[in-house]
Formats: structure tokens, sequence, C-alpha cells
């Protein structure tokens, strides 16, 4: 039995899929832990595999193949005294499970299984995995170390068990995405896990990007008494080293860093350009190219695409058309400057008229409506398109979640893309996001300090510039009431008389319930983001089609 334990918490991100990536990975943190002298090394929830591996669980190959890298990386234990506490998929006679394994000395000497599967918002664990027994602690250098592992310690029984089993320090690997206030809400669960146990938790998550999901890191650890003992970096990976010490009252820690944690306001910023970046270069991209109109929403996606990438790596295109203001030539340019990025223009008005004049036979003397206008938003995503194939760089859409909520977005239009950092927040979030970042670079961000996005494009009232004079609110409320009808029925699935009670027009209320219904087509086609908040379009909230489903309450 020991009185001291160093434990190393590695902080890392991983790919969904990459066996050898994420093996290398795992085989450098290994190494790092034994230049630590670190007696235990802890990796995140499935790290071999990736989170979430989805349907690639069915394919017998893949499973086959994941175990085999476990069994390689637990061979690497030997000869070092690292105790290794590998979380990742396993196969017995009950099924495929969730499991953590603990190696030792070439050995897997321990293997416990995840009992509680989440199967809301977006995980389907129950799809692929069999549920474990209540887990019993494991023995590690003489210490009796629970393993919960994530979905664990959101309810009682698991932690409950291992402490009354003799657990004397938690050690809880995690695969847990990011959206608003989740660090908080985090904390909030394992000081109420820590308070009713008694028993230290040390919760390491994994960072990055994969498909719509960001994992923020934020690692930490907590003692009874509600002490927060150890901090790790937000949005970055860490490799995290504690010593730990037996006293009379339990395992305490005498040396844990504590980083300081994202704040609110950051955050988001954060998430959209980790996102964005791990999205484009575990794709095989290393360059990015959009349309930049002047707006705010294509402002703050460049200067979000600079920041992820570097301004070299970030090509920006002015397509005007008639209706194209010298308000938006002059800002566009002046926010291109501002951000370093490459700036182009190309004029879309002869393919344009072109295309009309082609269309006159058809078209006939039908006065000039939405079909016109969705003409230009499609010709301009047909241009970015054609540079995207032939520069080889991702072609980045810059829709907010205001207006994909309506349908105030065209559909092969500028909603051509393979990704939209603004998929999840809501318009009045982007003027916020947009005045935040005039003011702060964070450490990990590559773009430029100070005022990249022009005021007068924060100012100015956002238009599609499809027709003269044009503004957004010709055809919506404006944003503020927008932004909360919509956060309303989304968010918080509220009944439309209690949004009317909130004192919104019950004849708005019911035709942006309508927009948003039948708009549900153009969504599922949408390029892919971030989540950011538990609602998100396609990975939060999934609702049919085809849907006859009509909120009564207002007649």
């Amino acid at each position: 039995m020991t009185d001291q334990l160093r434990i190393a918490l590695a902080q890392l991100n991983p790919k969904v899929g990459d066996l050898s990536g994420n093996l290398a990975l795992a085989r450098q943190a290994l190494d790092d832990a034994k230049a630590a002298k670190a007696d235990i090394l802890m990796l995140s929830e499935l790290f071999l595999t990736g989170y979430f591996p989805d349907d690639l669980l069915f394919k017998e190959q893949f499973i086959k193949d994941a175990i085999g890298a476990a069994r390689a990386l637990v061979a690497d234990t030997k000869g070092t005294d690292v105790v290794l506490i590998l979380p990742t998929i396993w196969l017995d006679v009950t099924g495929l499970h969730n499991a953590v394994l603990v190696a030792e000395h070439g050995d897997i000497t321990a293997i416990r299984y995840k009992r509680e599967l989440p199967n809301s918002d977006v995980f389907y664990e129950p799809r692929y995995f069999e549920a474990g027994p209540l887990p019993l602690p494991v023995t590690i250098k003489g210490v009796s170390v629970g393993i919960p592992i994530c979905e664990d310690v959101w309810h009682t029984p698991v932690c409950e068990h291992l402490a009354m089993r003799g657990a004397e320090i938690m050690l809880c690997p995690n695969g847990s995405p990011y959206w608003t206030n989740k660090q908080h809400i985090r904390k909030d669960l394992v000081r109420a896990r820590v308070a009713e146990d008694g028993v230290p938790m040390l919760y390491l998550n994994q960072v990055g990007g994969q498909d719509e999901l960001v994992f923020d890191g934020a690692s930490f650890a907590m003692e009874p008494g509600d002490k927060l003992v150890l901090q790790g970096k937000s949005f970055e990976p860490d490799f995290i080293v504690s010593d730990w010490v037996r006293t009379d009252a339990g395992w305490t820690c005498n040396n844990g860093r504590i980083e300081e944690l994202t704040s609110v306001k950051e955050a988001p910023w954060r998430a959209c350009v980790l996102g964005l970046r791990d999205y484009v270069l575990k794709n095989g991209f290393s360059h990015v190219v959009l349309g930049l109109s002047g707006g705010i929403d294509s402002a703050v996606v460049a200067a979000m695409a600079a920041d992820a990438f570097g301004p070299e790596k970030v090509h920006a295109i002015m397509l005007p058309y008639r209706y194209t203001s010298e308000t938006s030539l002059r800002d566009a340019r002046d926010c291109a400057d501002r951000l370093g990025v490459r700036y182009d223009i190309v004029t879309i008005g002869d393919p344009v008229d072109t295309a009309l004049n082609e269309l006159q036979p058809i078209f006939g003397n039908r006065p000039i409506d939405i079909a016109e206008e969705n003409l230009q938003s499609r010709m301009r995503g047909t241009i970015l398109m054609a540079v995207s194939n032939k520069l080889g760089s991702m072609l980045l859409t810059t829709g907010n979640k205001s207006e994909m909520g309506v349908g105030y977005a065209t559909i092969y239009g500028d909603m051509n893309g393979g990704y939209n950092p603004l998929k999840d927040m809501f318009k009045m979030d982007v003027y916020a996001l947009a005045a935040w970042r005039n003011k702060h670079l964070p450490g990990d961000c590559l773009g430029r300090a100070g005022e990249v996005i022009p005021q007068s494009i924060i100012d100015k009232a956002p238009s599609a510039e499809l027709r003269p004079d044009q503004t957004d609110q010709d055809s919506l409320p404006p944003y503020p009431v927008l932004d909360d009808i919509l956060a309303c029925i989304v968010e918080e699935e509220m009944a439309l008389d209690d949004i009317v009670a909130r004192g919104h027009d019950a004849a708005l209320v019911k035709r942006i319930e309508r927009l948003l219904n039948i708009a549900e087509y153009k969504r599922r086609q949408a390029a892919p983001g971030p989540k950011i908040t538990p609602r998100a379009f396609g990975q939060g909230r999934k609702y049919p089609i085809t849907n006859g489903y009509k909120d009564g309450t207002i007649g």
C-alpha cells in the first residue's frame, strides 16, 4: 500500500476511426507519463476509437482492429511502473461494451464496463453497447480506485456503489461535448457526487472537434468540502500531472495546477474556432474560402477562419451584383484588410443576366419575385464552389441559427459549403461575439488582434441585397424579437400561447412556427456546424420533414 500517487491526465484530441493516429497519441502520453514519473496515466473515454464512432461499431473488422490497438498499447506498459487506465471498446460473451482496461507491466489487470448508457441529446449508446453491472473498485498500487465512466457520474448508483465497496479515489474518463454553461454544469454534477460519497474525483475530458460536436477539455478534480484542486485548460490539449497523498481524512491533492476557466463570453468563440479547425484539418483540407458580403455573418466567419488557420489560409471573395451597395463593397474590403486575408472580387452581373435572358421564355411576363433573388444567391454559390474545386479550399457557409430557423437562406446558394461555424448561433449572439472578438484575442487563435470586424458592419442594418433597398426586416421581425420566439420554440419547446404570454404578437408567433416547420427540409441539407446549444438543429433537435402537427393553442 502506498500513501502517495502521482496521477497524469492526458487531455488530448483524438480523431474518430483513426486507430493508428490515436494509438500514436496514447503512446506519446505514456512516454510523457514515464518522464513525469507518474504512477497512473488516464486517457479519455473511448480514446482509441475516438468519441463517438457511431455505426463504425457495427463493422466487425473495426471492432477487431480497435481491440488489437488496445492490446498493443497494453503491451507498451511492460517495463514501466506506470499503470494505464485505457478507455476503449471491448467485446465479451455478453456483447460489445464501452469499457476501461487497467494495464500494468504489459498485462490487463482489470476490465470495467460503463453501466449508465446515455440515450438522449447526441448520445445513442444503447444502440451499440451492452450495459455493465455495478462495478467494483480496482486496486492500483495498493489503493482502491473507482473508475466511473462519463454518464456513470450523472446518476448516483455507480459512484455510491464504488464508495460503499471501499473506493478511496475516483478517476472518471469522459467524452463530454461542450454547450453553453456546460463547464459549470459538470462541476455541479461532480460536486454532488463528491459530497454524497466523501471521495475525491478526477474528471478527465477530451478536447477537439468531431463533426458537429466540440469537446472543450477543462478537466478538473474536486475534493470533499467543495474544494477545486485541479483545473486543466479549456479548448486546448493539456497534460495534467498532480500529486496525491493519503491523510486521515482521505486522499488530498497537494500540487494541483489550476488554469483559469474560459469565460461564458469567450467559450462560444473558442468552440466555433476549434470545431472549424478540426473539421477542416481532420478531413484533409488546409485552407478555406468564403463569400465576404460586407455583412456581419460573413465577417464573423472570416474572423473565425483567420483565428483557426491563420490569415494566409483564408480566401475571401466579394461577389457583387447591381444591388450590392458601395457601403458593402467598402466594408468587405476593409474587413479583409483588417484580417489580413486574401480578397478578390468576382462580379456576377453577366452570368446572372445571361441566365435570366435564357429563362425569359419560361418565366414569361410573370412579375419579378424570389426566383430572381435566389438566382443571384445560387450563382454566388456556384462560383464559390468552383473556386473550392479548383484551389482545393473548403467552402465555408455563413448562415446563422435565426436565418436557418425560418428558412431565410437559399438552398444550393448561400447554403453551399462544407462547414458552417455559425449554424447554432442566433443572430444577436453573432453581434455579441463580433463585439467581443474586437476586444480579445484568445491565446490559441492565429488571427490578428484589435478591431478586425469594422464597426460599420456591426452597426448597419442586415440585408441580403437581392433587391433595391432590401433589409432583413422587410421579411422578418427585428432579430431580438425573432431570436426570443425561436429560442422559446426550439430551445424550450414552449407552447405558442405561453410564448404570446411573454408579450409577443400571436399572429407573429404562429407565423414563425410555420416558417420553422416548413424549413426543416432545408436544414436537413445544410452543412454541419459546431453544436453550441443543447438544441442544435440536427444534433439536438430532430424533427420530421413531413410533419402534420400544428400547435392548436392559438386560433
